[in-house]
């Protein structure tokens, strides 16, 4: 691997070591010792309109939410969870939840009430804010809910008492508990420690080499590991302004945002780059971009073709995974920056050791030979994750322990770049999240004219890949193009807005392994064979 220079090298090390104190205490790390003054973030309205919020406000409205936990008996350790988008009110909520110790556990807004209650089971929540249009997703659990309301919320920033002292946890204390998207079982349990946050600030640094003079925004989700990371926390670690746009993704509204505030430094998942290319809307005059991300997907060749001719930018792609944080890409930073190659990873981020592995073994492939992606334990001090939440081993490491396997192929070249192949599992990537087969099978299978079903993932132009489905129906049931409609309405309904398969195909059988499992390989293989429309 291309080594990173010894002094950016030890600036990691500094940046380890800070997060990974024993007295590291996110509230002073994240707010308190920013100036008041300084602006933490700028929210855009769907009207256009901006509104600041400064690490003032910040910080007093984060220590009336700590003193709203407080009163409801959460203390260190205890997981508080939303439902919620970009606003002033989930950022009060975040940096109070980590003053007063306790764990966050994030929600995407478009899961459906199942998948949000499974989550909050698993997390063992004990007290859940969300959006006024959220909240019906939120059944009765143990867990004590908010309203992120005037009426709610608002009363009780209003009259609760500030809770002033920040909680240190240290580098090992339990940060954030999400969810990676289940592939052959259940989505498994992450718990970030606090240090975790090290890694993401050094990739804001250094991967998307952002500047004290940059205006920065992110448009990812916060109910993502990608979102919550590089448009939240990071950017608090830095005392860098961090944009958030409110409501659902508008090309006009993007191109106009980033005109109005100036920005400088755009990251997003590839599909929003192929949305603003495919959108219809023209570039605008007055741009003032100087450097342009993706992550979430790999990243097609269509979109820099594009982004050069339009924006004179490329878009530097940056990979990385929910156990581990960023750690391959193509850094904007001058020290580190290659040239942009086509369907090409990257290089290794610094913090990182990063390599290609012959399958079943510790030894490293050859140059150009398909392998496990793979990453150096002791060679990646900015590495945390360990296992899953609930789970006494993982198959993330080879046996000597040396290695965590990322589950992905890839090969290497002899100039230390990576290239991706193929993913090691069923994992779909459309737009940037990641969705398991097994969720979605889960709810369709609950349809009562299913028999049994598949979900692979089917090329997109834009999305980069969609949910497709193969369903066997009862034996009572006639297929419709009507039922194929109730199908999706059922997925959209009971999981996830974004997570129905775009496409349903009836068939007679699947193909199964003689043990009985299914083969999503050779439904993948007969959807290419086929041509089927998609």
């Amino acid at each position: 691997m291309v080594p990173a220079p010894s002094s950016i090298a030890a600036r990691v090390r500094e940046i380890a070591d800070v997060f990974s104190a024993a007295d590291a205490d996110p509230g002073w790390l994240l707010c308190d010792r920013h100036p008041a003054e300084a602006v933490a973030f700028t929210f855009v309205e769907p009207d256009g309109s901006t509104v600041d919020l400064t690490f003032g406000a910040l910080r007093e409205r984060s220590e009336r939410f700590a003193g709203v936990l407080a009163g409801l008996g959460v203390g260190r350790g205890d997981r508080v969870a939303t439902v919620m988008g970009k606003s002033v009110d989930l950022v009060t909520v975040l940096v109070g939840t980590w003053r007063r110790g306790a764990v966050y556990a994030p929600l995407f807004t478009a899961f459906a009430v199942d998948a949000v209650s499974s989550r909050l089971s698993g997390a063992q929540a004990k007290v859940v804010v969300a959006d006024p249009g959220q909240v019906a997703k939120v059944t009765d659990g143990p867990w004590q809910i908010i309203v992120a309301a005037p009426e709610d919320l608002g009363e009780r920033l209003g009259s609760a008492e500030p809770a002033t002292a920040s909680t240190a946890i240290g580098g090992d204390g339990a940060f954030v508990h999400m969810f990676t998207s289940g592939t052959t079982g259940a989505p498994k349990a992450v718990v970030h420690p606090l240090r975790y946050a090290a890694g993401w600030q050094s990739y804001l640094q250094f991967a998307l080499g952002v500047r004290e003079d940059s205006v920065y925004w992110c448009g990812a989700d916060p109910g993502w590991a990608y979102g919550l990371y590089s448009a939240v926390v990071a950017p608090l670690a830095l005392g860098l302004r961090s944009v958030l746009q409110r409501g659902g993704f508008d090309a006009a509204a993007t191109w106009q945002a980033m005109v109005d505030l100036a920005i400088t430094d755009y990251a997003a998942a590839p599909t929003v780059f192929r949305s603003l290319r495919t959108s219809g809307v023209a570039v605008p005059e007055g741009l003032a971009l100087q450097r342009l991300s993706s992550a979430g997907e790999p990243l097609t060749a269509e979109v820099n073709e594009w982004a050069e001719r339009a924006l004179g930018l490329q878009v530097h792609d940056h990979y990385g995974q929910t156990e581990l944080g960023m750690t391959v890409g193509f850094p904007h930073h001058p020290d580190l920056a290659i040239e942009v190659q086509p369907r090409t990873m990257g290089i290794a981020l610094p913090g990182w050791s990063v390599t290609v592995l012959r399958e079943g073994t510790s030894t490293e492939a050859g140059i150009g030979e398909p392998g496990l992606l793979a990453v150096d334990v002791a060679a990646s001090p900015l590495l945390t994750f360990s296992g899953y939440a609930g789970r006494e081993t993982t198959e993330r490491f080879t046996p000597d322990g040396r290695y965590y396997l990322s589950g992905d192929l890839a090969t290497r070249s002899g100039d230390g770049t990576l290239r991706f192949s193929s993913r090691d599992d069923d994992v779909i990537i459309m737009a940037g999240y990641r969705i398991g087969p097994f969720d979605v099978e889960s709810v369709l299978g609950q349809h009562p004219a299913v028999a049994e079903c598949a979900v692979v993932a089917g090329p997109d132009p834009v999305r980069g890949e969609v949910v497709e489905a193969f369903v066997v129906l009862r034996e009572d049931v006639v297929g419709s193009d009507e039922l194929i409609g109730e199908l999706q309405t059922h997925v959209r309904e009971r999981y996830a807005a974004h997570a129905y398969p775009r496409r349903v195909h009836l068939v007679t059988a699947l193909p199964k392994t003689a043990s009985g499992k299914i083969q999503r390989a050779q439904l993948r293989r007969d959807l290419r064979a086929a041509g089927m429309p998609r």
